[in-house]
């Protein structure tokens, strides 16, 4: 599997994330827009976002976050 990388704001720095720590996620506003990412959860169990395009995220081959 390869692995997605993130900005982690704690750490300052950017991260790789692996692919099966991962998920995709849409984020819809008030106003309808909707909003694509993906989020990762680090070794140490923390959570990670980052906002990719439609494309990128129509791509992507893994599991959708369920809306909550």
């Amino acid at each position: 599997m390869a692995a997605i990388e993130f900005y982690d704001v704690k750490l300052k720095k950017k991260v790789s994330v692996d692919e099966k720590n991962v998920t995709k996620v849409k984020f819809v506003g008030e106003n309808g827009r909707t909003t694509y990412g993906v989020r990762g959860k680090t070794s140490d169990g923390r959570s990670l976002t980052k906002f990719v395009s439609k494309a990128v995220w129509d791509g992507m081959k893994v599991p959708e976050e369920k809306a909550k």
